[in-house]
């Protein structure tokens, strides 16, 4: 059995939705891997994913601190995010140790980690190739917002991937690894019944205009209740489970609800923060985005660039000006006007987790043809 140690960005959900999508179609082609899933944050989320599958292992541990948002804000907390940045690098030997002796011990073959930095030199201190996944690395996100004096363990970490799987919207630097591949956006599957029963349920006659709105898990607003956006008429409204909006138009997501690519599948608009995860799985779906903008994250900037850039149907708000916001006549009808010939991206799960496979086998049968030169 082929093991993979997979660590997962414990900042918010979007990180670990998409490894899920991976993580699936992983298990679903190679009978013979087994996937030690390291993280924290949404570890309930990732066990309720993947109930069922004996051949998922989880572990419980902090891989990095993402970023630090301001009080009810979407905004980045650049001091806070220093004072927090500079407490995990005080321990950052301690963490590659800790993975070095972790990797040993369970006889991982292959590390994959979407984006946490650290495991990179555990597995190369032992030899083990390693997989960056991810539209972004925290070495450029942080740029602007964390002191430069401060980068070197990122990017000495990040020089010791063998492979980056670059995502839809990535500004990367040449780390000079072994290669660097290309991939675009990509989600966990959606089924079409189910979507068609959250239509029924959120806009049985047809006549509503149902909007997604995601700020992410991560963010708590007090302030949403007032928006105007509430307002808008002839919408129907879908909300996370954390959106604590009591209105007959609004209807949130049950908290033990996992699969919300079906509901931003049942929307006709998604209105989000640029957050690469919910992004994705609004495109893979075929659905216009109003994105609100965030000041000084690069990754955020990124990924508009490319949706406009293809000619997406994306517009963009400023955030102060969303808390005067309100879907109007003129907003539906320019959205209906461009979702018949509006650019639409495929879901690459499937070739992204055919391309891992393919680095995996190539490791081992590499692996055992050494082994073999040895024993004569």
């Amino acid at each position: 059995m082929k093991t993979i140690a997979y660590y997962i960005s414990d900042y918010g959900f979007g990180h670990a939705a998409r490894s899920v999508a991976l993580i699936r179609q992983l298990l679903k082609m190679e009978e013979d891997v087994r996937v030690i899933i390291c993280h924290s944050f949404a570890l309930d989320f990732l066990r309720e994913s993947l109930k069922g599958e004996n051949r998922v292992t989880f572990r419980t541990i902090e891989t990095d601190i993402g970023y630090v948002l301001k009080k009810d804000s979407i905004e980045p907390d650049i001091e806070e995010l220093n004072v927090e940045y500079k407490k995990y690098v005080q321990k950052w030997n301690f963490l590659i140790e800790q993975e070095r002796a972790f990797l040993e011990t369970n006889n991982v073959d292959f590390v994959i980690s979407d984006i946490c930095a650290f495991p990179f030199e555990a597995a190369y201190m032992l030899g083990i190739p390693s997989i960056g996944i991810s539209n972004f690395t925290w070495y450029t996100a942080y740029q602007g917002l964390v002191a430069d004096s401060l980068f070197e363990p990122l990017k000495e970490a990040y020089e010791k991937m063998t492979y980056f799987f670059s995502l839809a919207g990535s500004k990367e630097p040449d780390w000079g690894m072994k290669e660097t591949k290309q991939f675009g956006f990509f989600a966990r599957n959606v089924d079409g019944n189910e979507v068609n029963r959250i239509r029924e349920l959120v806009n049985p006659t047809g006549e509503k205009f149902v909007v997604f709105f995601g700020l992410g898990m991560k963010i708590d607003i007090g302030q949403l209740e007032r928006l105007p956006i509430w307002d808008s008429p002839n919408c129907a409204f879908i909300v996370s489970s954390n959106v604590q909006v009591q209105r007959p138009n609004v209807f949130s997501i049950p908290k033990d609800y996992i699969e919300s690519q079906h509901y931003i599948a049942a929307a006709d608009l998604v209105i989000s923060k640029p957050g690469w995860g919910i992004v994705s799985e609004a495109v893979c779906s075929g659905k216009p985005l109003y994105i609100i903008e965030r000041q000084q994250m690069k990754e955020d900037e990124h990924t508009i660039s490319l949706l406009k850039e293809k000619r997406y149907m994306c517009r963009t708000i400023n955030s102060e000006k969303f808390f005067e916001f309100m879907i109007d006549k003129q907003i539906v009808k320019e959205i209906k006007r461009h979702i018949d010939r509006d650019i639409t991206f495929t879901n690459q799960s499937n070739l992204i987790a055919k391309e891992i496979l393919t680095k995996l086998n190539a490791t081992i049968y590499e692996l055992s043809v050494s082994i073999g030169g040895m024993s004569i």
